[in-house]
C-alpha cells in the first residue's frame, strides 16, 4: 500500500510528481497510424477511488520512459474509459497501482462488477500487473486471481521495516540487488502453492516480494514493493540503483510485451 503516513516533504514531493506525471501524460498522446494499432501493446493503467494521488501517474511515467511501443489509457471510475468487460476487451495488460490503507475501501471502488470484469480479462488470455495495494486486491479475499490472502512485510524477521512509514529497501533481482521503494506492501510466501507460481525477487530477508502467476489463459504479476518508483520516491544513493523504467521494462517481459516506441492515450 502506499502514502497513507507520509512526512510533510515526502508529501509535496508527490504533490510534485504528481503534476509533473499528469503534464508528461497530456504531451504523450499518440500519433500512432491505424496500420501500426495492431503492433502495440495496450495496456490499462486503473486511476480512481482505489489508488493513491500520484500512484497511477508515476506508472505510467516509468511505462512511458522504456522505450517500448505502449499505447496506454488510464482507466476508472472518473476517467472517460470505465472498468468494465467490454472495455478491457482494447487491452492486453491491466494494472492496478498502489493504494491506501483500506483494502476493503479499495475492493469497494472497484465493485463486484468491476473485479469479475478483471477475473475474465486475465482468464481470457490477458495480463494483471498488481503494485502494492493492487498485489492485497489480487489475493483469494477479494478480485481472487491467486489461492492465498496476503500479508504485509511489515515487521517480518529480518525485514527491517518496522511500521507503514516510507522505506528504501534493497531487494534481490536477477541475482542482483537493487534498491526499491516500499511502504507497507505484502511479502508473498503464502502464494507458492497458486497455479503457475514462479518467484521474480526477493526482500533482504528472503521474503518473495515479487512473483508471477497463472489465472486462466491469462499471466498475474504481483509486486510488494514499487517498481515504477523514480529517484523522487527512493533512496538512489543505496548501492545498485537502477531506474524505473530499468524495473518496468524487466517487468512487462513476463507478459510477453515486445519492444516497441512508447506512446499513451490519455
Amino acid at each position: 500500500m502506499s502514502y497513507f503516513k507520509q512526512a510533510e516533504n515526502h508529501m509535496k514531493t508527490k504533490a510534485i510528481t504528481m503534476v509533473l506525471a499528469s503534464v508528461f501524460a497530456i504531451f504523450s498522446t499518440p500519433t500512432m497510424a491505424k496500420d501500426d494499432a495492431a503492433e502495440t501493446y495496450n495496456i490499462a493503467v486503473y486511476r480512481g477511488a482505489a489508488g493513491c494521488p500520484g500512484c497511477s501517474e508515476m506508472v505510467v511515467k516509468s511505462l512511458v520512459n522504456t522505450g517500448l511501443r505502449l499505447h496506454i489509457s488510464y482507466i476508472g471510475e472518473k476517467e472517460k474509459l470505465k472498468l468494465s468487460s467490454q472495455t478491457l476487451k482494447d487491452f492486453d495488460l491491466y494494472i492496478q497501482p498502489g493504494g491506501g490503507q483500506d483494502i476493503p475501501g479499495s475492493y469497494k471502488a472497484l465493485g463486484n462488477e468491476g473485479a469479475e470484469a478483471i477475473r475474465q480479462f486475465v482468464e481470457n488470455g490477458n495480463g494483471f500487473l498488481g503494485i502494492c495495494m493492487g498485489a492485497y486486491l489480487a489475493d483469494k479475499d477479494w478480485i481472487g486471481l491467486i489461492d492465498a490472502p496476503l500479508e504485509s512485510e511489515v515487521g517480518r524477521p529480518g525485514s527491517h521495516v518496522y511500521d507503514q512509514g516510507d522505506y528504501t529497501l534493497q531487494l534481490k533481482w536477477d541475482n542482483k540487488r537493487e534498491p526499491f521503494y516500499y511502504q507497507d506492501g505484502p511479502y508473498l510466501n503464502s502464494s507458492t502453492a497458486s497455479t503457475g507460481f514462479q518467484p521474480v525477487a526477493y526482500y533482504e530477508n528472503g521474503d518473495i516480494a515479487i512473483a508471477k502467476y497463472k489465472y486462466g489463459k491469462g499471466v498475474v504479476g504481483l509486486s510488494g514493493p514499487h517498481p515504477e518508483a523514480d529517484e523522487t520516491w527512493i533512496d538512489t544513493t543505496m548501492p545498485g540503483n537502477t531506474t524505473a523504467e530499468s524495473k518496468m521494462q524487466r517487468l512487462l517481459r513476463y507478459f510477453d510485451a515486445k519492444k516497441r516506441q512508447a506512446q499513451t492515450d490519455m
